[in-house]
């Protein structure tokens, strides 16, 4: 009897541990199918009135089991667009930056404890973790890459934050020496802008600004608008080059914002590369 009742515990332990499981795929499953639907989306309107209540069920699934990484990833990719993309109020959109680097830290974390135990120390630590990781983690190197990137970008007044430039390079430089194709070479965009944020004169490096924009275009094949917009307003500007500047935005403008999950970001893009056209006669 007293083998039996064991043989029942042992069998409800399976059950749980293959329910859980089940429930995890089919949150990842439902989370990927959100995200690409939000990507698929021309109506930026609808992606900004609508995302809010997704954010709570993403928050809801994360609270229910706050070791799967993929809701963790899912999260910090739907925060982090929505503060980066729908929100004006500053002190809002760190809010909601913060939330997605920490839901991307916890996956990264969870994933890869050794880099996660290195993050808050010296550059050298870092770095050595990082030529450790294998490449099978490149999507939680890259998802939270983009959402420190994204913190930083709402936080330009915190020195802290700009200190952590060097190591956010790092990271991103791993992420393309695993898998130069990630995301379309997201990467290279982020690259990209890290080196055209300062002048030479400054300690930037522009042309290595300049030839990672070029490579983001390339492994996108220039289907990602927001590629040209961003090249324009950080490279162009930056070594005032008008006519790139105009160039790259008038492409945006005429390109077709229909592509698989780019639609949102194209169209987006084409409401920032007609602001920047227009405050570009006053710049140059």
């Amino acid at each position: 009897m007293r083998r039996h009742r064991w043989s029942i515990v042992l069998l409800a332990a399976i059950a749980t541990c293959a329910c859980g499981n089940v429930v995890r795929k089919a949150t990842n499953r439902f989370s990927a199918n959100l995200t690409t639907a939000i990507l698929d989306q021309d109506d930026p309107g609808t992606v900004r009135d609508g995302l809010p209540a997704y954010l709570l069920l993403i928050d809801s699934t994360i609270a229910g089991d706050p070791e799967d990484s993929g809701a963790l990833l899912a999260g910090a990719k739907l925060y982090g667009a929505y503060a980066g993309a729908f929100v004006e109020d500053a002190s809002r959109a760190q809010h909601l930056a913060g939330r997605a680097y920490d839901y991307a830290r916890r996956a990264m974390c969870l994933r890869v404890k050794a880099l996660c135990a290195t993050l808050d120390g010296p550059y050298d630590a870092w770095a050595t973790a990082l030529d450790k990781v294998e490449a099978g983690e490149v999507d939680v190197l890259y998802g939270f890459a983009s959402a420190w990137a994204g913190k930083i970008q709402v936080n330009t007044g915190d020195w802290n934050a700009i200190a952590d430039l060097p190591k956010l390079q790092a990271l991103l430089l791993r992420v393309v020496a695993i898998d130069p194709h990630h995301d379309d070479g997201g990467a290279y965009l982020y690259l990209g802008v890290i080196n055209s944020i300062r002048p030479a004169s400054l300690g930037g490096k522009p042309d290595e600004g300049k030839a990672y924009f070029d490579k983001a275009l390339e492994l996108s094949a220039g289907r990602n608008q927001m590629v040209r917009v961003l090249y324009a307003q950080f490279y162009a500007r930056l070594v005032f080059d008008q006519t790139l500047h105009d160039k790259l935005l008038n492409d945006v403008l005429a390109a077709d914002p229909h592509a698989p999950r780019l639609t949102l970001i194209n169209t987006l893009a084409k409401i920032k590369a007609t602001a920047l056209l227009e405050s570009g006669k006053d710049f140059f």
